[in-house]
């Protein structure tokens, strides 16, 4: 995983908010691409490394790590990154016109609201202080929670905050409950052993949350298109070696192995030629089409946009074919 151990190395050293600008080479042979540290978001990009699937395409990764999704389509909006990750929780943004979802990668179900010990139910956060990155799963997790409940925003203190102060502000006691997800739970869970999980994604069984890789909206097509070739092999070889593919996370992300076995429990892998038929038959549309309903209702979205308008489903789809 040379190539990917000397990116990472690399971005590293840069803050996140200041982003160093690597334009692309002028053939379009590198592209800069985030993450999110956690199997979702970095297994792929971690078996496309070993594999050799970047150089097969011709391709250089200069890949970043990110905390969120929302702050990759920022710097996809800045010309500082060229693709990135983002989980069901951003995909409003896409739905903006602020990015292209250019592949489908999974359904997630990592996302919960939890609860310091003492806190049973969400009617018990009422008045409480609740952290939650905004705009993200963890957030959209806590907005499906409070409506089950009866409940909405302006019963809690909601306090936005990005993931990492999240856990040191949950093990501390200064925030009550928490709108967040896996591995980061598994943190909390080692300093709140009596930590209470409130909700989870696997309670909206009528409701689907996938997650997606986006790209810039300047980004040429032909790079774009290597770029979707390079995601769906590497899709088709963990879907095939489960086992392994968390292997190759664990070697990218600097992770316990167990934590990440733990991380893709959370997840439902599907193989390319799947996702090709779910775009088809208009399923991935469906999905779509229901977030877009959800980000409507919290007030992110002003009306539903059409999937077919920030979803390349024809460059996946011929991006198989070839």
């Amino acid at each position: 995983m040379r190539s990917l151990r000397r990116a990472l190395t690399a971005a590293s050293a840069v803050s996140l908010l200041t982003l160093s600008v690597t334009a692309c080479s002028d053939d379009g042979s590198t592209v800069r691409f985030g993450y999110i540290s956690d199997y979702n978001g970095a297994s792929l990009l971690a078996i496309a490394d070993k594999q050799g699937l970047w150089d097969k395409q011709g391709l250089t990764p200069d890949i970043k790590v990110f905390t969120n999704g929302p702050l990759q389509i920022q710097a996809l909006g800045a010309g500082d990154l060229d693709f990135g990750y983002i989980g069901p929780g951003a995909m409003w943004l896409p739905a903006t016109g602020k990015a292209k979802v250019v592949a489908v990668n999974t359904l997630a179900y990592a996302d919960r609201v939890i609860g310091r010990p003492g806190v049973r139910t969400m009617q018990d956060l009422k008045g409480k202080k609740v952290g939650v990155p905004e705009g993200t799963s963890g957030d959209m997790v806590l907005n499906l929670a409070l409506t089950k409940a009866g409940m909405t925003a302006k019963d809690i203190q909601k306090i936005p905050m990005d993931p990492a102060t999240v856990v040191s502000a949950f093990s501390a006691g200064q925030i009550d409950g928490a709108g967040i997800w896996y591995p980061l739970i598994d943190t909390i869970k080692q300093k709140v052993p009596g930590m209470v999980e409130l909700a989870s994604t696997k309670e909206f069984p009528d409701s689907s949350f996938p997650t997606a890789f986006v790209g810039g909206t300047g980004v040429d097509k032909e790079v774009t298109r290597k770029v979707i070739k390079v995601l769906q092999e590497a899709n088709d070889w963990r879907a095939a070696h489960p086992k392994e593919s968390v292997t190759e996370a664990t070697a990218l992300l600097k992770l316990d192995e167990a934590k990440v076995t733990a991380d893709a429990a959370n997840v439902q892998v599907m193989s390319t030629s799947d996702l090709v038929a779910k775009t088809k038959d208009g399923t991935v549309a469906k999905w779509l089409n229901s977030l877009g309903d959800f980000f409507v209702s919290t007030g992110q979205l002003k009306s539903r946009p059409d999937p077919a308008t920030y979803y390349t489903g024809d460059l996946y789809t011929e991006a198989y074919q070839k």
